[in-house]
């Protein structure tokens, strides 16, 4: 009840080189295709071992979107920590969300944007508006259009209208909403999906005020957001219940241009 989504097709457009536009640049329109390109913003905000499943949130999500058709070009991973190479790790270069180990979420061939300290709520902005210094490299930035559709998701822990960044600072509901209003203002997005997994995290969304936005958080006002399953060699969780309650809608009913919708995706979602 804290959110709004709008019921729109999940299926992934082709993927485009990040270089074709710069954001807000525009392009050619195309009149009988409302987006011609797909983009990810995936924030993982916590560092510390124990907070190992936020990042294998993230990278799960990374998975997902990758075998949706959607390039490194195309996504912004944002990791505060790096779980595969702590030395608490008994699997070295490896992360894991699933019991027997069958996959290595790092693998081999994962693009990190930003790592340990780059993670802040500024560069998450910068990301977010396109306001970077001119040294920051085109791989860093979200360079999308008006015909983009964008998956931002984030993950770490989060309360009553605000996301922690590194356990210490943290951003506001109304943070991420002005952010968002400056994207459409700019014409960086057709479509944007926000999906938050923390604490009562549908308050992120309290509010956001622009048009072409949907928000799914995995609790509302006063709720917690709990962790699926403990992994007793890794020696912590490894994922949360509604990171891999997408995990399993995604793997399960989308495919590229799937006609799954947003309302396929909530009814799926089981509150127990």
């Amino acid at each position: 009840e804290n959110f709004s989504c709008n019921v729109s097709p999940l299926g992934v457009a082709p993927p485009r080189s990040r270089s074709a536009h710069c954001g807000g640049g525009g392009g050619q329109s195309r009149k009988n295709e409302p987006y011609a390109n797909n983009w990810a913003i995936l924030v993982d905000t916590s560092r510390y071992w124990f907070n190992y499943r936020h990042i294998a949130n993230t990278l799960s999500v990374y998975r997902t979107v990758k075998r949706l058709g959607i390039p490194d070009s195309n996504i912004i991973l944002m990791l505060a920590d790096d779980m595969a190479c702590n030395p608490r790790n008994s699997y070295p270069g490896c992360v894991f969300n699933n019991p027997d180990h069958r996959l290595n979420l790092y693998g081999d061939s994962i693009e990190v944007d930003y790592r340990g300290s780059e993670v802040t709520i500024e560069n998450f902005l910068r990301v977010l508006t396109g306001r970077h210094q001119g040294w920051v490299p085109r791989s860093k930035r979200l360079l999308s259009d008006p015909q983009s559709n964008i998956l931002l998701y984030m993950t770490g822990h989060g309360g009553n209208e605000f996301l922690k960044f590194q356990d210490q600072v943290e951003i506001t509901s109304q943070d991420i909403a002005d952010a968002i209003q400056v994207m459409k203002d700019q014409r960086r997005f057709h479509r944007l999906l926000f999906l938050a997994d923390t604490c009562q995290a549908a308050t992120l969304a309290n509010r956001l005020y622009t048009s072409g936005v949907a928000a799914i958080g995995s609790a509302k006002l006063g709720e917690n957001s709990y962790s699926h399953h403990n992994d007793p060699q890794v020696g912590v969780a490894v994922i949360d219940r509604f990171t891999q309650a997408t995990l399993e809608f995604f793997e399960r009913h989308v495919q590229p241009h799937s006609a799954a919708t947003l309302g396929d995706f909530l009814r799926s979602l089981d509150p127990r």
